[in-house]
């Protein structure tokens, strides 16, 4: 995959330092085949360096953004995979609308703290439309725990979230996981991340 793509394309820091991590992730618990459908991908890059470590997968990027989007398929076009397809809108907040009617895993990364808890419900009620019995549903984000002690980067991450506007910030992953079970989606694991954030992960009952 090459790493000049057009001037469309953006580049997020983050992005190129969690995507090697949470590949690793993905291809212990993805299927060997199949379409993996990415809400909210962003920039492009990770839709770009999944498809190109999981050659057996397809990946559906999305984005609501029509920036994110023109530098999604700018991403696509330098890697030249055939199994990563051109971008679609879709807003995580509006399940009925989703272009997609059937994804054998849904992946969503660093989107539930930034964005309203209504984008996570749709998230949920999307996820557990599209995917079959067994399906994976992939968080990856920072989280607030109970009876875990939060990291000062993340409060301040959260505070600084909240002062750009209200409705965003980090989630209980005790309501996300309960939001889930109300959808069908039983949590099975949780992978601790660098840099605090967690791989949250939900199977379709």
């Amino acid at each position: 995959m090459t790493d000049a793509p057009a001037s469309a394309a953006l580049s997020s820091p983050a992005a190129l330092r969690n995507r090697e991590p949470i590949l690793e992730v993905l291809r212990s618990v993805l299927p060997a085949s199949g379409l993996v459908l990415h809400v909210a991908e962003g920039t492009g890059e990770h839709a770009a360096y999944f498809a190109a470590g999981l050659p057996g997968l397809n990946f559906q990027p999305t984005d609501p953004d029509p920036t994110a989007r023109a530098s999604i398929e700018a991403w696509r076009e330098a890697s030249g995979l055939s199994n990563l397809r051109p971008p679609l809108p879709l807003d995580a907040a509006a399940p009925d609308t989703w272009p997609v009617g059937h994804a054998d895993a849904v992946v969503c990364i660093n989107m539930v703290h930034i964005s309203p808890w209504a984008a996570t419900e749709g998230l949920m009620a999307g996820a557990a439309r599209v995917l079959p019995v067994g399906g994976l549903l992939y968080l990856y984000g920072p989280y607030l725990e109970a009876d875990v002690e939060t990291a000062p980067s993340n409060l301040a991450f959260d505070q600084s979230l909240k002062s750009r506007d209200p409705a965003w910030g980090l989630r209980d992953l005790a309501e996300v996981k309960a939001l889930a079970a109300s959808h069908g989606l039983a949590f099975t694991r949780r992978v601790e991340m660098p840099a605090n954030n967690l791989s949250v992960l939900f199977r379709k009952r």
